[in-house]
Order: structure tokens, then C-alpha cells, then sequence
């Protein structure tokens, strides 16, 4: 009897632990996605800093695929892009936040559910993704609802998108847009304003007598619309005028100005430009006034379904609040690309696109290599556990906007891990998070050294084609890229310690100091303190002129190496076989293909150690 009470005991001891973390996070569907568009507007523009955190359908199933030490600023853009082209985001999770005094952390949780769709039935987005069963069964378990999120997700289009969709969606969105006072007319330019103009002129007189007399006969009623060429805007007379050129609806715009009841709307064309103007009758200026406003609130209505998600980008874009995420590369790569534009080539480029558009971007990953050497620190669970371990740093989380009771249990709980993380750290690392009260989007001075640090293996934010790149550990070193070679073909199962022991003297280079690190079961990299010893070696090996009978045995076994520039390729080509092995061997074969092509060369420099970082994606 005693030790089923205490078994019951434990177990309202572990659903009261459960119940702790189930943070009442808000979810948004497509149902209610206006009223939490308007909600989530204030909090932001009252909060601090706005931290993000994204739910995926894969990302990088092989160990070597991930953002790896080895990994210059340029190879991590590149596995970066590649999982942002190629997987869909279909949970969004955004928290406004601010912090006060003692800590205490004041949380605005939103989940936003997502799926691409073509709203307007304009062609975008048109694109498929790719999805990996591991990462929809983890979804699954914590109970996601696929069907709610293709059917009441909501969707979107990137700013590049709805650039490339303004011709086709119709009259709405490029109504009312007089043009700018004209140069010196031509002769054209003053015939045809004066048709047009006594087009209208006799039009409106038109309208105006057939108001003033009843006309019975309704084939009568008819030829005269059909001769003036009147139609009906909802249930106001209009008049279509057609041009053929940028300058002819300017013509006509401006013409239109001297007509004080009138209302002028683009008609675009099916291909690009205009291939219209329409103008609508109003009876009176306040009749005038209730038409543009009715077009104003329907243009409004069309922008938001066309922007869908995206107005929420746009929200924090334009709040210039700071942003807080974990693994900021991968995240922003989703980010640019689903939201903003197709991601372009280099990491140099990626920078200057989205720094403009996020001023002030924090990683949480960053910020936790500035406390010290960590041992398999790979998800944000482990890490907060080892801060409370290891620190004294509580924090008084207040969640302002509660979910409903049914909702407690779903998703969106990492972004307030990611808020709690960073006050944490924060308080830690004495960094002050108060942003100046004269300007909510600026940081203090103790954050600005950690903004904009997207390289997870770098540090300077200064330089964006800067390769220094730096994860914590009790004795890193800086190592150059050309001190680096990759080995495979070695005995299956072996260890990077037993791999050490048998490379050790069977050639000159590895009678010194050097290390081995297994990057996937396939293969290993060796680093070199001296850049000449890796560069003895690969020439040794490529000559074949080898005397060691040790090193003879191990090439006779299937032993291949080279260098950093052959791993550049494999990632910036696109290779994703599991092992890395099997896309060195293929890089190499098709050397001659790349080798009419120069390759730009990198000042590459890493610091070399065996930590790994944050990953939801290991939650």
C-alpha cells in the first residue's frame, strides 16, 4: 500500500513537472490570423527584442551535411542554402519580449502555422519541397495536426513575389495613381489628351442626362451605353480608356485631375504594363470620398492575403527591434528565402541583403560559446539544464497572452526556451539586454560586439568574408584550411584515436604533433600544425613516390586523401550522399570538369576543436 501511494506521489510529481513546461504558447492559423496580426503588432512595438525560433519538414540527415567546425563562412552559407531551397518552414514561432529589473522576463509567445499556397491563383508560390520522415514523425508525437496545417495554415509571399504578381492580381492594387506633372507635351501627347478629354467630357453629360429622364425603353437604355461606351463600376457608371503606353496613362491621369467627381483606375494587362484606365462616376465629393475609401479597405484586404505570413516579417522589419534566434544561419536562410528573396551565391551577398532589412541579429548559440569549454552541448534543453547547474541566474518568465486550455500542449514552446537562454546568458555573462529609451531599436554597447555574428564558428561581425571562426573549448587553436586533409578508405569501425595510432610514423609529417577527428564513419580529417607538412604529404601522395611500408599497406587497403579545396566543391556542387567519402571519391573524378574553372581562392582560418552547437533539431 506504502509503495503505491509513493508511486502515485512520483507520478502527480512528474505531470506537475510536465504542466511546468507547457507554456501557454498562442496559436495562429489562417482562422484567426487577422486578430492575432493586430495583437502581435503591439506587442512587438512594445517589446525589447523579438526572438524567433522555426519548425522545419528536414534539414541535414547526414553528420558531415550539418555546420560543422571545419566549416568556413562560405561552406556554412553553402549547407545553409541548401536546406533553406530545398525543406518548407511549416511552424513559425515569434516572441516579443522584454526584460526587467531582477530578471524577470516579460513574453509575448506566438505559433504561427504555415503552408505555401496559391491564394490568388496566380502561379506562386508554385513550388514543391522535400521532407524527411524523421522530422514529421517527431512532429507527429508532440501531436502536430498536419491536416489543420494544410488546410487552415496560413500562407504567403516573398517581397521578390509580390513584386512579380502586382500586374497580375488586377485593378485593386494600382488604383488611384495619378501620375506625376508631365514634361513638355508633344504634339501627340496634346491630341490625344484632348480626345480623351472630350471623351469623358461627353460621357459625363451623358450619364448626367440619363439621369435626369426616365428612359422606358430598355434597348434604348442599352444603345445609348453601347455608343457612349459606359459600363458599371459595382453600381456607378465607368469608362474604360485604353492605352498603349507608360506615357499615355500618365496623359490620362493628369488629364483626369480637371474632372472633380471622377476616380481613375490602372486596368493592368495580362503580360506586363497597363493596358487601361478606367474611370468610375461618383455623384458627389462625399459619394467620391466613400469610393476611394471602399477601394482603400479592398486593396488593404488584397495585400494582406497576398503578403499572408509576410506581414509578420515585415512587422519586425520595420519595428527595427533586435532579433533573437539559434542558429541564426540556418534560420535566416529559411527566413531570406521563403519571405524576402531568392538567396544569392555567396555568404558576402547574404549579408548585405538581410542586415538591412534585420539591423540587429542575436544568436543564443554565440552568446553560449562565450561561457566556456562544453561537452556534446547540442540542444537548447541541455544547455539551459547545465546554466542552472553550473549558475545561479533564475528568471521569472511572465507570459502575457495566454492560449487556450487545449492548446497548452502544442507546439511553440522552443522560442521561449530561446528568450529564457539569452536572459540567462545574459545575467552570466553581466551583459546588459536594457536597449536606450530613446530608441527601442538600438542595443547596448555590451550586446553590439555579439550582432550579426551568423557564422556559428565566427566572431567578427565586422568582417562578413572574414573564415575566423571560433567555438570555445579549454585549448583551441586557429587553423588554416590549407592545413587541413581528409582521409577515407581506412578500416571500417575504427576510431579517430585508433586512426592516430596507426598514421603515427608512417610518414615524416606524422612523426610530429597532429589530430584526427572522424567526420562521418567514412571519413577523417587530420590537422596539422604546419600548413608545409600537409601540403609534403599530399604531394608525396600524388606523386606515389612513397617509402614507408606501413603507409604502402594502408594505400594498398584503399587509404585516400586530399585537400580542403576538394571538400569546398563537394558542398558547393550540391553532393548529398550520406557519406562524405562517396562525394570526395565523386568530386575527385570529376576534377577535370572543374579544373578549366578557377576557383576562388579563400583566406580560410578555423579553430579547430570538437564541440558541437545548439540544435533544435535534436530536441
Amino acid at each position: 500500500m506504502l509503495f503505491k501511494r509513493f508511486l502515485c506521489t512520483q507520478t502527480a510529481a512528474r505531470h506537475r513537472d510536465r504542466r511546468r513546461h507547457r507554456w501557454p504558447v498562442k496559436q495562429v492559423t489562417k482562422s484567426n490570423f487577422s486578430e492575432a496580426l493586430a495583437e502581435i503588432k503591439e506587442c512587438i512595438f512594445n517589446s525589447d527584442f523579438v526572438a524567433v525560433s522555426l519548425e522545419k519538414t528536414g534539414g541535414s540527415s547526414a553528420p558531415w551535411q550539418r555546420i560543422i567546425p571545419i566549416d568556413t563562412a562560405e561552406t556554412a552559407y553553402v549547407k545553409a542554402k541548401h536546406n533553406a531551397e530545398r525543406f518548407q518552414i511549416l511552424q513559425f514561432a515569434v516572441c516579443p519580449f522584454s526584460v526587467k529589473a531582477s530578471n524577470k522576463l516579460i513574453a509575448h509567445p506566438y505559433n504561427f502555422h504555415l503552408f505555401p499556397r496559391d491564394e490568388l491563383k496566380v502561379g506562386m508560390p508554385s513550388y514543391s519541397f522535400s521532407c524527411q520522415s524523421s522530422y514529421l514523425a517527431s512532429m507527429a508525437r508532440e501531436g502536430f495536426d498536419f491536416n489543420a496545417c494544410i488546410y487552415n495554415g496560413i500562407s504567403y509571399l516573398s517581397r521578390a513575389q509580390e513584386s512579380a504578381t502586382k500586374v497580375q492580381i488586377g485593378d485593386l492594387l494600382s488604383s488611384s495613381c495619378v501620375g506625376q506633372s508631365s514634361s513638355v507635351h508633344s504634339v501627340a501627347d496634346s491630341l490625344f489628351t484632348e480626345r480623351i478629354k472630350s471623351r469623358v467630357r461627353n460621357w459625363i453629360n451623358a450619364c448626367k442626362d440619363s439621369n435626369k429622364t426616365e428612359v422606358a425603353d430598355a434597348l434604348i437604355s442599352s444603345l445609348r451605353k453601347l455608343v457612349s461606351g459606359s459600363e458599371v463600376y459595382g453600381s456607378r457608371p465607368s469608362l474604360t480608356i485604353d492605352v498603349c503606353s507608360e506615357r499615355q496613362v500618365q496623359l490620362a491621369l493628369e488629364m483626369l485631375k480637371e474632372f472633380v467627381n471622377v476616380v481613375p483606375l490602372r486596368v493592368p494587362a495580362k503580360g506586363v504594363g497597363v493596358q487601361a484606365v478606367r474611370v468610375v462616376l461618383t455623384s458627389s465629393a462625399e459619394d467620391k470620398k466613400l469610393l476611394e475609401k471602399e477601394i482603400w479597405d479592398k486593396e488593404q484586404e488584397q495585400r494582406n492575403r497576398v503578403r499572408g505570413f509576410r506581414e509578420v516579417i515585415d512587422l519586425i522589419s520595420s519595428s527595427g527591434r533586435p532579433v533573437v534566434a539559434h542558429n541564426s544561419l540556418n534560420d535566416f536562410a529559411f527566413i531570406h528565402s521563403k519571405f524576402l528573396a531568392p538567396l544569392p551565391l555567396t555568404m558576402h551577398e547574404f549579408r548585405s541583403s538581410l542586415i538591412p532589412v534585420f539591423p540587429h541579429i542575436l544568436d543564443v548559440n554565440h552568446l553560449m560559446k562565450e561561457i566556456g569549454p562544453f561537452d556534446k552541448m547540442n540542444n537548447m534543453l541541455a544547455a539551459i539544464s547545465y546554466l542552472e547547474r553550473r549558475f545561479s541566474a533564475p528568471i521569472d518568465m511572465d507570459i502575457s497572452n495566454r492560449a487556450q486550455t487545449d492548446e497548452v500542449n502544442i507546439h511553440g514552446h522552443n522560442v521561449l526556451r530561446v528568450c529564457q537562454l539569452f536572459v540567462k546568458l545574459c545575467s552570466i555573462l553581466k551583459i546588459s539586454p536594457e536597449v536606450p529609451k530613446d530608441d527601442h531599436s538600438q542595443l547596448s554597447p555590451s550586446l553590439q560586439s555579439h550582432a550579426n555574428i551568423l557564422s556559428p564558428y565566427s566572431n567578427n561581425p565586422e568582417n562578413p568574408i572574414d573564415d575566423d571562426v571560433r567555438i570555445w573549448t579549454g585549448n583551441s587553436k586557429m587553423v588554416s584550411t590549407e592545413n587541413l586533409i581528409f582521409l577515407w578508405g581506412f578500416e571500417s569501425g575504427i576510431s579517430a584515436r585508433m586512426l592516430k595510432d596507426v598514421l603515427h610514423d608512417s610518414h615524416d609529417v606524422f612523426s610530429g604533433e597532429f589530430d584526427v577527428r572522424m567526420i562521418d564513419r567514412t571519413c577523417a580529417i587530420v590537422v596539422f600544425w604546419n600548413s608545409d607538412f600537409s601540403k609534403h604529404f599530399l604531394t608525396t601522395m600524388d606523386s606515389g613516390a612513397i617509402s614507408s611500408d606501413k603507409l604502402k599497406d594502408m594505400i594498398s587497403d584503399g587509404l585516400r586523401v586530399t585537400g580542403y579545396e576538394t571538400y569546398k566543391r563537394v558542398c558547393e556542387s550540391g553532393l548529398r550522399k550520406r557519406d562524405l567519402a562517396e562525394c570526395l571519391e565523386q568530386a575527385l573524378e570529376d576534377s577535370e570538369i572543374y579544373s578549366g574553372v578557377e576557383s576562388q581562392k579563400e583566406e580560410s582560418v578555423i579553430c579547430w576543436n570538437n564541440d558541437e552547437m545548439i540544435n533544435l533539431d535534436d530536441l
